[in-house]
């Protein structure tokens, strides 16, 4: 599948921020946005991806939706995002749970 057929799924591929002239904001360090602003971003795509597919599957319940390929879709497409996030979660906890066994001097 070309990338213009993963876009028309409703599917955006992250883009690398560009530099600007201007100095950056209070989340944003030297270099581009905050560890926390792209997380908070991620969850909000997330969020956005699972009302989508509560949204078709509501259609697809009451007759509504046209294609059911839509559905089904969009369902995937959240499942491997939900099952991405909770292991970046799963990580992140398993790295600050290391980190605190970690002895000082």
């Amino acid at each position: 599948m070309s990338v213009s057929g993963i876009e028309s799924l409703g599917f955006t591929p992250y883009v690398a921020p560009t530099a600007t002239a201007t100095p950056p904001a209070a989340t944003e360090g030297p270099s581009g946005p905050s560890f926390g602003k792209l997380v908070v971003d991620g969850l909000e795509q997330l969020e956005a991806m699972n009302d989508r597919t509560d949204n078709l599957a509501v259609q697809a319940a009451t007759g509504d939706l046209g294609a059911i390929h839509d559905y089904t879709i969009a369902a995937s497409e959240t499942s491997v995002a939900t099952q991405l996030t909770v292991a970046m979660r799963n990580k992140a906890v398993e790295a600050f749970t290391e980190i605190m066994r970690m002895q000082v001097g």
